[in-house]
Formats: structure tokens, C-alpha cells, sequence
């Protein structure tokens, strides 16, 4: 009894480390990046959720509405499509140390809209931004409100968050290491870039947005709503490796992209323009039903989501939802996703199907 006694309270204190690993970051880089893209006007990063540090930002840095750097990244916008997720995958790739910004890692790691800019010039222009706006002064002077925004996150939305269900879920381990990062600058949007550091494992970003109601003054009132976010984009470091796979390639490829001829424009306002990245998004977002299903989530909640990812185009998801229940109930025939992956394609295969003869029958 005794030795039953010790191995339970060891795996206790093992999971209980595993699900506290994952704390929330303010980032210099991240919120000099947004604060960029905000000076120049790139709508996504001009939403002035934050209350009273939007104004400080407006007051602080609209003076430098002209400076020099403006233009020129404005010209990358214009000719790059340098925007959204592209300026958070440069955030993440840069350091500052004793004053002076540096690019981290490799070029190729970073998103693909970069790759043709010449970064050593982009980095030199961003270093005369950041002294000229005296922008690390700005950023130390609102330690204060990074702090207790890191402290409600924490507090409100990081309790529905419990790492140990994906290794549970997948049947493996993550190879990636989670980190999340609060974009205060970046309102409602959120990022899920990633970089590899030499020597490092892969790091996967949760780059969320910041928002303060108006009404009450306060942030992250309902933790539940921000968390879906969190849940989703950690889904991603156990689904997206599988498509690098060739065999699930071969399975996924024509079925993929029939999907998205199936629904071109919403999948195109949501920039999911390749087939991959909807075959993806399909199984992450059934597997945050499945993640909300196994975590105590309201019947009502679960349906919530159901819903708003079929407005959302994703018209298949209560059919992957279903299969996705299915390999959770047989875990002694599937061990790992990556066994029941042929489950996955038949079921989208089948919607397809049906979704055609649906469509035929109403000419016949």
C-alpha cells in the first residue's frame, strides 16, 4: 500500500508540474512590433482595445507618424502583404540586448512574406525607431500594467487551460516547446507564430490579444471566451506535424482541396488559402470540442462552438467532431492520431460525398 501511496503522489506532483509549466510573457520585441505596424496605420494593429495604454501609445508615438522607418514599412505592406501573423513571426525572431535589436535564428524560419525582404536593412531602420521613439523608456514605464495584465490572464483564463490532456488525447508527447505571450497593442487578434533556434527545441507561440471593457474597465472578464483561443492554437504542435507525413499527404491532399473549393471565400477571409492549412484547422477545431467535452465545458458551450465553426465555412465539423469521438472511445485500437488519420480522411471523404449528392438531388 505504501509503494501504491508514493507512486500516486509522485505522478500527482508530476502532473501538477506539467500543467503549471506554461507561463504567460510580456514581450519588448512583440509590442514594438505592434506598436510599429500601429504607427503605420496597418488596420489589424489599430484597434485600441487596451483603455488607457492605447491613449498612452497614441500620445507617446504619433509624433513619429513621419519618421523615416513609416514609408518604407508601409512600402513592404503594400508590395510584401507584410501584415497580421508576418509581423508577430518578426517579433519572435528578434532580441534586444543592452539597446540594440538583433535578428534571431534563420531567415527561412521566418513567415514566407519576409523572405524576400532584406532584413539586415529592416532591422537597421527598426534600431533607429526604437532610440529615436525612446520606445524601451515607453516600455518600462508601463511595467506596472504588463504585470497585472500577465496577472489576469493567469488568473482568469490559464485555469481552463491543463496541458496533460494533449499528450493524453494525441498518444504522444509534444516536441515543441508552448510559450504564450500577451500582444497589449494587438486588440483582438492573435498569432500562433513559431521559430527554431539552433541547438533548441522548436518554440510555438500563443500570441493573444489584449482587450479592456469599457464598461467595467476590466480585462479578460470571461476567462472562458480567451481560453478557446489558448486551447486551439496548442492543438496545432500535435496536429500539424502529421501532414508532414506522406502517406497522410496522399490520404488528405485531394480531399483537402475539395474542401476549400467548397467554401473559397470564407476560407479566403480567414487567409486559409491552402488545402493543408484547412485540413489542419478542421481537426484542431474538432479536437478543442473534444478537449471542451472532456474538460467539464457546458453542453451548451461545446454547441457554441460547434456552431461558430460551421458559420465560420467549416460546414463539416459536427461530422469530424463525431469521428474525433469515435477514436477517443477506442484508444485500445488507436493509440495515436496518427493511427486513426485514416479514419479522419474517410470521414471528410464521406462529407464530401454526400454534400455532392445533396447538392445534385436538388436538379434532379
Amino acid at each position: 500500500m505504501k509503494r501504491i501511496s508514493i507512486f500516486i503522489t509522485v505522478f500527482l506532483l508530476f502532473t501538477l508540474r506539467a500543467e503549471s509549466q506554461i507561463k504567460v510573457e510580456a514581450s519588448e520585441t512583440v509590442e514594438l512590433m505592434s506598436v510599429l505596424s500601429r504607427t503605420a496605420g496597418f488596420r489589424e494593429y489599430c484597434m485600441d482595445m487596451a483603455g488607457q495604454y492605447s491613449k498612452d501609445t497614441e500620445i507617446w508615438f504619433a509624433p513619429y507618424k513621419e519618421h523615416p522607418i513609416i514609408a518604407y514599412y508601409q512600402g513592404l505592406r503594400e508590395n510584401h502583404s507584410i501584415g497580421y501573423d508576418a509581423v508577430m513571426s518578426m517579433a519572435i525572431h528578434l532580441d534586444i540586448n543592452k539597446g540594440k535589436i538583433k535578428f534571431l535564428g534563420e531567415k527561412s524560419d521566418l513567415e514566407k512574406r519576409w523572405h524576400d525582404v532584406d532584413t539586415d536593412d529592416f532591422v537597421a531602420r527598426l534600431n533607429q525607431f526604437y532610440v529615436d521613439t525612446r520606445f524601451h523608456e515607453f516600455y518600462q514605464q508601463h511595467q506596472k500594467f504588463y504585470e497585472e495584465g500577465l496577472h489576469t490572464y493567469e488568473t482568469n483564463v490559464m485555469q481552463y487551460f491543463h496541458q496533460g490532456w494533449y499528450a493524453r488525447f494525441y498518444g504522444t508527447e509534444p516536441t515543441e516547446k508552448f510559450r504564450v505571450v500577451i500582444g497589449f497593442t494587438n486588440g483582438g487578434g492573435n498569432y500562433g507564430p513559431h521559430r527554431q533556434l539552433s541547438d533548441l527545441p522548436k518554440e510555438v507561440f500563443a500570441i493573444v490579444g489584449y482587450y479592456v471593457n469599457p464598461q467595467t474597465g476590466k480585462a479578460y472578464e470571461k476567462g472562458l471566451d480567451y481560453a478557446s483561443t489558448l486551447i486551439h492554437e496548442f492543438n496545432h504542435s500535435f496536429v500539424n506535424p502529421l501532414l508532414n507525413d506522406d502517406s497522410n499527404i496522399a490520404m488528405l491532399k485531394e480531399i483537402g482541396q475539395n474542401l476549400l473549393k467548397l467554401s473559397p471565400i470564407g476560407m479566403q477571409r480567414q487567409n486559409y488559402t491552402q488545402w493543408n492549412i484547412v485540413v489542419n484547422e478542421s481537426i484542431v477545431r474538432a479536437a478543442v470540442i473534444i478537449y471542451m467535452l472532456d474538460n467539464g465545458f457546458t453542453v451548451e458551450q461545446q454547441l457554441k462552438e460547434i456552431y461558430d465553426n460551421v458559420c465560420r465555412d467549416f460546414r463539416w465539423m459536427p461530422e469530424l467532431v463525431a469521428a474525433l469521438r469515435t477514436y477517443a472511445s477506442n484508444r485500445e485500437q488507436y493509440k495515436t492520431l496518427n493511427d486513426f488519420y485514416p479514419e479522419i480522411a474517410h470521414c471528410l471523404g464521406k462529407f464530401l460525398d454526400d454534400e455532392k449528392e445533396r447538392i445534385e438531388k436538388a436538379l434532379k
